[in-house]
């Protein structure tokens, strides 16, 4: 059985999660209560301790690794936490698994960050020999290009793309084809001013911006190398943030829908440390329905 995340999730990072388990569940209910399907969890470790806390805390919506790094998180030690978790919580954990960027990984591993495609490969390779393997159904993939787009279809149930378009959800749908999921990440600014915006979302983008694995997608999908250079043209910040008030933001996760998206993974820009419950709560009450 396929995990079901509903039409819309709520795309968090890891470390902006609070240390005291009492405040994690908190918002984690929070967001159950709003009827988000999903919550994801970028930058996951393979423990896997964050999303079964806020599984144990709930009790309908999903948790989503967006994503347990192939090259840092043994899948040994990811098909250990999984089984164990999904004992307790059945068809509520969803593994997003990617290869990550090299800008990041070589860093912090020490090695070279070299066929990336057949480390994800490899890796999917040790969640089947696992015992109890990972079911294909139960774990999605990171994916922009063609290739990983392929094998999101061949082993996962679906691929997670991040930092794209609707005009890329399109194309990824056509690659996919009907039936495994589709699940963009959209970045999201509630801020109506242009001036405002733009300059809150370049700040946001400028991390990205410095990831050959983005910057090629972009170049890809139609933008420039002129759109990309001085931390972004207005048509790159306004192709890849969906800011204003709540509903030019819904118009824009719905082109994501229409393009053939199952589900859209909203994250949230804000200036604060923490999950943005109030502003979650804008947004859910502008969506019809959020799940």
């Amino acid at each position: 059985m396929t995990v079901r995340t509903g039409r819309f999730g709520v795309w968090t990072v890891q470390p902006q999660w609070p240390a005291e388990a009492s405040e994690r569940a908190a918002i984690a209910v929070g967001l159950e209560e709003l009827g988000f399907g999903a919550i994801w969890f970028g930058n996951a470790g393979g423990d896997l301790d964050l999303p079964a806390q806020v599984l144990a805390a709930t009790s309908r919506i999903t948790a989503a690794t967006g994503i347990v790094n192939v090259w840092t998180e043994p899948a040994e030690l990811v098909a250990r936490r999984r089984a164990e978790i999904v004992r307790d919580h059945p068809d509520r954990l969803l593994l997003g698994i990617g290869a990550g960027h090299r800008e990041s990984v070589e860093p912090r591993t020490g090695r070279r960050y070299e066929r990336p495609y057949q480390a994800v490969v490899d890796y999917l390779d040790r969640l089947d020999a696992a015992v109890p393997p990972v079911p294909p159904a139960e774990r999605a993939l990171a994916a922009l290009g063609p290739r990983l787009l392929g094998l999101a279809r061949d082993r996962a149930a679906g691929a997670v793309p991040y930092l794209v378009t609707p005009a890329h959800t399109r194309w990824a749908r056509e690659i996919l084809g009907d039936g495994p999921l589709l699940a963009p990440g959209q970045m999201v600014l509630l801020e109506p001013d242009p001036t405002a915006a733009r300059r809150a979302a370049r700040a946001a983008l400028a991390v990205y911006l410095k990831r050959v694995n983005y910057t090629r997608n972009l170049l890809r999908i139609g933008f420039t190398a002129d759109d990309l250079a001085a931390g972004g043209s207005d048509r790159l910040v306004d192709g890849l943030v969906a800011w204003g008030d709540p509903a030019t933001v819904v118009d824009r996760l719905t082109e994501h829908h229409q393009a053939g998206a199952d589900h859209v993974g909203i994250h949230l820009i804000t200036p604060g440390g923490t999950p943005p419950l109030a502003q979650w709560r804008r947004l859910a009450a502008a969506l019809s329905p959020p799940v």
